[in-house]
């Protein structure tokens, strides 16, 4: 009987990560309970320098569609409940239940105290730089339902 070769690679498949909000929440924590709350922001501030520099740039040319784009891509990849509007200075987006914390709490992990930094942080950090800001208007730290608003700078 010929033998039949299967050939597969990680990009045949769809990518999710879900089990690294687990690692970064026992990240978060340590650092919070070892180092306080400004260690856990400066190290948001430094993974989002990292991890989104590309976004960053993008934000930076682009502008909001490119934000959207991103978020889009993010929330339906793991299947969450959201709604995104958009105009030319602003873009908010409803999220029902975050996907991170939903899938933490299903396995059992525990959800750092400062989970709402992996929000709150990276977006006011992603921001910077750009002609845009980031206000975080609504949060429940029990289900991560959130409200987050991008908008443009009023220049003076």
């Amino acid at each position: 009987m010929p033998k039949e070769v299967m050939r597969r690679t990680a990009a045949d498949n769809p990518y999710l990560h879900k089990d690294f909000h687990g690692a970064m929440s026992c990240g978060i924590q340590y650092l919070h309970e070892r180092f306080g709350a400004e260690a856990v922001r400066e190290y948001l501030r430094r993974f989002t320098d990292a991890y989104h520099a590309p976004l960053k740039a993008a934000l930076r040319q682009y502008g909001l569609p490119a934000l959207a784009e991103y978020l889009d891509g993010i929330y339906e990849a793991e299947g969450a409940q959201y709604e995104l509007a958009m105009t030319d200075d602003e873009l908010v987006l409803r999220v029902q239940e975050c996907p991170a914390i939903s899938h933490m709490r299903s396995h059992g992990y525990a959800v750092a105290d400062l989970w709402v930094e992996t929000t709150r942080t990276v977006y006011a950090h992603l921001c910077e730089g750009s002609d845009f800001d980031f206000e975080l208007q609504q949060y429940d730290p029990l289900s991560g339902a959130s409200v987050q608003r991008f908008f443009r700078r009023q220049t003076p």
